[in-house]
């Protein structure tokens, strides 16, 4: 039986309706390509808490509980595992982003994501934030 992965994705939408992507850095798995920001969620955590933390540790900004709103979902079957990835939208959150753990952050409209290679399960959510912003 292949284990399902629970990782959680967050759309940053910015006032201009650009939303922020980051380059996935040399090294990790699916290097270069470029990704909503997130991470897993460790055990006895939230889809929630977790964005909370990694948009801190991975952008330097602070987001709430109440910021985080519910999207869409992408289900996804790498070779050794599922992934299961939540994606919540936000258009409130304290600093501003910069790359911490990517090789680079760009704030891009929806309609231009087909510009950057996204890894299998972030691509398809593209199509649903075109509809949206």
């Amino acid at each position: 039986m292949v284990e399902t992965l629970l990782v959680a994705a967050c759309a940053l939408v910015d006032v201009d309706g650009r939303v922020l992507i980051g380059k996935r850095p040399a090294g990790k798995s699916l290097a270069g390509l470029w990704e909503f920001p997130g991470g897993k969620v460790e055990v006895g955590e939230t889809p929630e808490a977790c964005l909370i933390r990694e948009l801190d540790e991975e952008l330097g900004i602070g987001v709430t509980h109440a910021c985080l709103a519910p999207f869409v979902f992408a289900s996804h079957r790498y070779e050794t595992f599922n992934l299961l990835m939540p994606l919540y939208l936000c258009r409130r959150w304290e600093g501003i982003a910069t790359a911490r753990q990517h090789e680079a952050i760009a704030w891009v409209k929806p309609n231009r994501m087909a510009d950057y290679a996204m890894p299998p399960a972030d691509a398809p959510l593209v199509a649903w934030l075109c509809d949206l912003i």
